[in-house]
């Protein structure tokens, strides 16, 4: 399994670190939640002022590993008022990139995060003392790690929460991230493309070719097919092990013989439907190069006359 250095941006997202590329036959470790204890109030909590935290970010596709950062910030006193910026689109797409939720839905599933008491939408990109004056913020939450400005007006977003003492550390959740899960999707992209295709999408929804979608209908046949001959061969199976008993034949005999004239249809099938596969893709291949020669031979006998 190859490791490769991944450069995190803020949100998600910008510093280098060591990130493993799973192969997709691979299952992740198991996630441990451990829980974030809030600290035991005083006696005047309740006549104390709230103090102010604020947490920000990008929050697309809003994850676990997003609210349990928003938890540890809620709990980082007794009696917290928690605010949470979220940048626009257009401050997004400008530093970051294209994000997959546009800033409405982001702002949203904020406001649906049980430990958030205010949204702050359009949030800066690098927070300001003018911004930090305006919602009168006593302290600034995010993980420790220094993350690169790409707007160019310093070295770490956080560099002047962090020299005026007002930043509050959080530790972010490991094995989930907006990255991850975009990757996921990626790596299993024809496996969502037959599935929306088979609920009724169309190939512009999904802005497939025309090609593609005909690959992808025939694999879907094919699976559907090999699925049906697996469910035959398991019944198969169990009566050829009811024969064996009621014959009084040597069990273990029967079985491996049965299973053996099972597997070398299975493998004979499989050959045929691969063969099968490839005919058709070279039938649809050819259709394609023929309709593009007829247009062609169309357009030069219009321009010749």
């Amino acid at each position: 399994m190859a490791r490769k250095p991944r450069k995190r941006q803020r949100g998600d997202d910008e510093i280098e670190e060591e990130h493993v590329y799973e192969d997709t036959n691979v299952s992740a470790p198991p996630l441990r939640f451990e829980p974030h204890p809030c600290p035991k109030p005083s006696d005047n909590a309740e006549n104390e002022k709230p103090v102010r935290v604020y947490a920000d970010g990008i929050y697309d596709l809003f994850h676990f590993g997003h609210a349990r950062a928003l938890e540890q910030a809620k709990k980082a006193f007794p009696n917290t008022y928690l605010l949470v910026g979220c940048c626009n689109d257009a401050v997004t797409h400008m530093y970051k990139g294209k994000t997959v939720m546009t800033e409405a839905e982001r702002y949203e599933s904020l406001r649906h995060c049980r430990w958030v008491d205010e949204v702050i939408p359009d949030a800066p990109w690098v927070i300001t003392p003018e911004f930090i004056d305006k919602y009168q913020i006593d302290y600034v939450a995010h993980d420790p790690l220094p993350y690169a400005d790409a707007s160019g007006a310093g070295k770490d977003v956080y560099e002047y929460v962090k020299s005026i003492g007002k930043f509050k550390e959080t530790k972010r959740t490991e094995g989930i991230s907006t990255s991850d899960i975009i990757m996921r999707i990626l790596k299993d992209y024809n496996q969502y493309v037959m599935r929306n295709l088979a609920r009724g999408y169309t190939r512009k929804d999904l802005g497939v070719s025309y090609v593609k979608e005909k690959q992808l209908r025939v694999n879907m046949g094919i699976s559907k097919l090999r699925q049906k001959v697996k469910e035959q061969q398991e019944r198969v199976g169990e009566k050829l092990h009811t024969v064996a008993k009621s014959a009084d034949m040597h069990h273990r005999v029967w079985v491996e013989n049965a299973d053996r004239l099972v597997a070398g249809f299975l493998e004979k099938f499989e050959e045929g439907c691969h063969l099968m596969e490839n005919a058709i893709k070279t039938r649809i291949q050819k259709g394609l190069n023929l309709d593009e020669a007829e247009a062609v031979k169309a357009r030069i006998s219009k321009n010749a006359g």
